[in-house]
Order: structure tokens, then C-alpha cells, then sequence
């Protein structure tokens, strides 16, 4: 078929009386008809497709709801619904789209993350990383406008990666899209099993009426903070003591077979891996409003406990002492890393924007979303740091998830993992049909080669999930270690590269504007060396 959409055809018309009904399946549209689509392909075929000079102008073309496909076997059919290839979104939808889709894991990091830095420069880091990245993704919306003489309104980045650097740009992109898929669904992988264990341990303890405190420093009341790392230096694991009523055996029993690390990142498979497997997980996408709602109700808890724990600060500007730390700190890179994840959309950028309606207010749109998100980080990171009770605990404490800050028969934060654990079990075969699309579409040429394909690839993707959870369950290292890779190439590198070399080719390139971007540049390389420094 021609499609009306492509970018070198043009819609064109076909009088009602040639139109045949889609189930008249002999029947075919008169010489007449035929003869015109092949004047209109004539028509275009005076120049090349780059050149609109001799493509029809838009008044002369018939409204959209008169637009048809016309197939070369002579059939005409009518296009339902068709738009001028944009949205109808409004830019209060588009701004909550923008939003909804940057906010994600790396919520949970941030109180850690300013932990790493200091409060006051994790502050900073914070406002500054949101301009940097939000400039850098202005220059991703702005980099097919500044291609000449080519119809680039279907065009995704990576598309204008290849314009620019050849099949290098096309599989370099496919690569660190990658990156980024894949270690986000490593880090749901960890997460998941961290909340399922948690959920499991308050259900089992509830039903069965058992006591249990944490074998970990913790405070005193009914909101309780504990420090989970501090025993042993490594992320919480299950040291547990069991205190009043219950059958001791199956209590030891429950504890050996339910283990965040040894056994839970196993029992997933059983539910997630035959879910990877599916041709289209488009059932799923329904359940993208529990993102919402999970980081309303973050936002919610992070409130309430702050509000019952109070404020507990100290500045010392380099020094640290035994419950507080400094406010400027040498590993402050660790937060940079992992905001690159938190404030990275640069991939997907192109396609949330083609929905807006008004597609003038992009940019506008695209920065109060960026304010939003950037105030969210700053709300949840700022208030669990400075409410964290410091002394009797130290601010060392915080969590790389802030959620293991508190016990796992806390209520709040049960109804929290419940939350985040269902919305990120339905976001997972998402994130996985992501994955399959991307790149068994380019080594093969089809999204669904052969279930045999699917599944090397998705056991490949879930191994490094359990290996991850089993060996390293740190997600504010996972976090920092692939979004300062993803980010290097999507948020520093390829913006300011593309942007420099259509002002060379324009003949418009300035001195400040070279050592801008070269600075750019080395920031993000600077940013992904120093995660492994640090």
C-alpha cells in the first residue's frame, strides 16, 4: 500500500463514486481512479523525494476525512480518524505525559544520592543537571528542524543519528538504547524482588501472629527508622529475630526459603519470564496510571513520616562527624549518575512531543514538565535526608532505597511495595517488548523472529536481572552506572555533536558556541569515567 503518511507520498482524492466498501473484496475503482494515482505518483517522481518543490501544496488537497489509501491492486479505501500526523493532546496532557514517563526508579536514590554529595551540593547538583539535561534534550527537539531539504516530521533521534554519522550513529544509538532499557528493567528486576520479599515477610508475620524486630540499629515509637547496612556494610538482608508467639521451625523454615537475595529473585521467573514471552504486551499499557498514583502516594508517605519524625539538620561545611555529613562531598559524581537516569527521556522525547496539539508550545511545555520533575527529585530527596533522625542514627544510613529505611511491618510502607511492586510487574514486559522491538528488529529484521529468538534474548535479560539481585542488589550503583553510559551518548554527546555540525555545514558555527558543547561533551565523559573512580 501507499500510505498517505509516508513522507515522500501525498494524500490524494478519489471521487465517493469510486470508493468500494471493504468487503467488496472483487470489486475494484474505475480506470478513472487509477489513472489519477498514477498521475499523482508521475508527479512526484519529477524530482527527489528531498525536494518538496513539486509536492502538492496542502489547499489543494481534500480535508482529512475525504483522504483514502488506494492500493496498487486498484481498491481505494477511507482512512477513519485522520490527522494532520499530530496529536490532539492538549499541553496540560503533554506536560503530565513528559512527566509521568521521566519519573520512574531513580525517585528512590535520591535521598541516597544527596547523602553522597552533601546536602548543600546535592541541592545544586539537582538544579544544575535539570538545566544541563533539559538544554541537551531542547537541542534533541530542535535537531530535525536544522536538517535542509528533507521531510524529517516521522523522524525519531536515532533516525537523525544516522543522518549524521551513518550506520555508526544507527547501531551506536540501538546500542546505548539498549543500555538504558536493560538496565532499567535490571534495576525493576532487584527492586521487584526487594518488595516481594518485604510483602511476603509482613504477610507471613501477620497471619501468623508472629513479632519480629529487625537485628539492625533502628529508633524507638511507632515511627520506626532503622539503619539496615549498618551491621555489615552491605545492602539489608534477612537479619531477623523473632520474639513472641509462633512456631519456631516454620518461622526458620519461612526465613530460609523466603530470602531477599538466595531464593525470591528466583521465584519472579515463574511469573515474569512467560509475560516477556508474549507477541504484544499491549494489555499491560492500561496499567500505566499505577506510575502516577505510586509517586502521589511517595510523595504522600515522604510528608507524613517527615511530619512525625521532624527536621534534623547540621551544617558542617567539610568535616563529618558521627551522625552528619558534610555538605560538600568528593562522591558527589554518584548523584550525577544517577540524575542522568532520573532526568533522561532524550530517546523518546520526539514521539511524546508529535502529540501535542499546539505544537508551537513544545519547548515551553517540554520545560515546565522538566521544572516539575526536577521539584519532585528535590521534594522527596530534600525531605527524607533532613527528617532522617540524626542522632540516634547517622545520616550515613540512608538507603540507596529509602524505603529499606523503614521495618517491613510498617504500614505505610507496605502499602508502598504493594504499589510499586504490581505497577512495576506490568510495566516489565513493557520495558522487555521494548528491548525485543529495538533490537531483533535490526539484527533480523522482524520484532518476533521465532519464540526461540524471544527466548534467548529474554532469558539473557532476566539472568542479568537475577544475577544482579542475587550478587550486587545496589540500585543506586545500577542506576549511576547505566544512565551515566545511556547518557553519555543520548543527553551529552550526540545533541551537542548534531547541533555543531549543522552549524559548520550552515556556515554559522561561533567560537562560544564550539567550546560550549566541547565542554558538554567532556562533562559527560567525565561524569561516566568518574563512576568508576568512585
Amino acid at each position: 500500500f501507499s500510505f498517505f503518511f509516508r513522507p515522500f507520498f501525498r494524500p490524494f482524492h478519489v471521487e465517493p463514486t469510486n470508493i468500494v466498501s471493504v468487503n467488496d473484496d472483487m470489486q475494484r475503482v474505475t480506470d478513472e481512479a487509477s489513472a489519477m494515482n498514477k498521475r499523482i505518483h508521475y508527479y512526484s517522481r519529477l524530482t527527489s523525494p528531498a525536494d518538496r518543490a513539486l509536492i502538492a501544496p496542502d489547499h489543494v488537497l481534500p480535508a482529512p476525512d475525504e483522504i483514502y489509501v488506494y492500493s496498487p491492486l486498484g481498491t481505494a479505501f477511507k482512512v477513519d480518524s485522520c490527522t494532520d500526523g499530530y496529536g490532539k493532546n492538549s499541553s496540560l496532557v503533554t506536560i503530565f505525559m513528559i512527566w509521568n514517563t521521566m519519573m520512574g526508579t531513580s525517585i528512590l536514590s535520591i535521598p541516597w544520592g544527596i547523602k553522597q554529595a552533601g546536602f548543600t551540593s546535592g541541592i545544586i547538583l539537582i538544579l544544575l543537571m535539570g538545566i544541563l539535561t533539559l538544554y541537551c534534550c531542547y537541542r534533541v527537539v530542535k535537531s530535525r528542524q536544522m536538517i535542509p531539504l528533507t521531510d524529517t516530521s516521522n523522524w525519531e533521534f536515532p533516525d537523525v543519528c544516522k543522518y549524521y554519522f551513518g550506520s555508526f550513529g544507527q547501531w551506536s544509538s540501538l546500542l546505548f538504547s539498549m543500555v538504558s532499557l536493560v538496565g532499567a528493567m535490571v534495576v525493576y528486576w532487584v527492586l521487584m524482588s526487594n518488595f516481594l520479599f518485604n510483602t511476603g515477610k509482613f504477610i507471613y508475620n501477620f497471619v501468623h501472629d508472629i513479632n519480629v524486630t529487625d537485628v539492625v540499629p533502628g529508633t524507638n515509637g511507632s515511627n520506626k527508622v532503622i539503619c539496615p547496612s549498618a551491621a555489615s556494610g552491605h545492602p539489608p538482608q534477612n537479619r531477623s529475630v523473632m520474639f513472641s508467639s509462633g512456631n519456631r521451625t516454620g518461622f526458620e523454615l519461612f526465613e530460609e526459603w523466603w530470602d531477599k537475595s538466595q531464593t525470591v529473585p528466583f521465584y519472579l521467573i515463574a511469573v515474569l519470564l512467560p509475560l516477556l514471552n508474549l507477541k504484544s504486551p499491549s494489555f499491560f499499557a492500561k496499567f500505566n496510571v499505577l506510575g502516577t498514583v505510586s509517586v502521589v502516594y511517595l510523595v504522600f508517605l515522604v510528608t507524613v513520616k517527615a511530619a512525625h519524625l521532624g527536621i534534623h539538620l547540621e551544617f558542617n561545611w567539610f568535616t563529618e562527624n558521627e551522625f552528619f555529613v558534610p555538605e560538600f562531598r568528593i562522591l558527589f559524581p554518584q548523584l550525577t549518575g544517577v540524575l542522568t537516569l532520573a532526568f533522561f527521556i532524550h530517546n523518546c522525547v520526539i514521539t511524546l512531543l508529535q502529540n501535542n496539539r499546539n505544537q508551537e508550545n513544545n519547548v515551553r511545555d517540554l520545560s515546565i514538565a522538566y521544572f516539575l520533575v526536577g521539584l519532585t527529585y528535590l521534594y522527596v530527596g530534600v525531605i527524607i535526608f533532613a527528617s532522617f533522625p540524626s542522632p540516634p542514627l547517622s545520616k550515613e544510613c540512608v538507603e540507596q532505597n529509602f524505603l529499606d529505611n523503614f521495618p517491613s511491618d510498617d504500614i505505610m510502607s507496605f502499602v508502598a511495595r504493594i504499589f510499586l511492586l504490581f505497577q512495576m510487574m506490568t510495566v516489565y514486559p513493557l520495558l522487555g517488548y521494548l528491548a525485543r522491538v529495538q533490537l531483533l528488529r535490526q539484527m533480523f529484521g522482524s520484532a518476533y523472529p521465532s519464540l526461540f529468538h524471544v527466548l534467548i534474548l529474554n532469558l539473557a535479560i532476566v539472568g542479568a536481572g537475577v544475577a544482579m539481585a542475587r550478587f550486587y542488589p545496589n540500585i543506586g550503583g545500577i542506576i549511576r552506572y547505566s544512565g551515566a553510559t545511556c547518557g553519555l551518548a543520548f543527553v551529552f554527546v550526540y545533541p551537542s555533536l548534531i547541533y555543531m555540525i549543522s552549524l559548520h555545514r550552515a556556515g554559522q558555527l561561533t567560537w562560544p558556541a564550539l567550546i560550549i558543547h566541547i565542554f558538554i561533551i567532556l562533562l559527560g565523559l567525565a561524569n561516566l569515567i568518574a563512576q568508576f573512580l568512585l
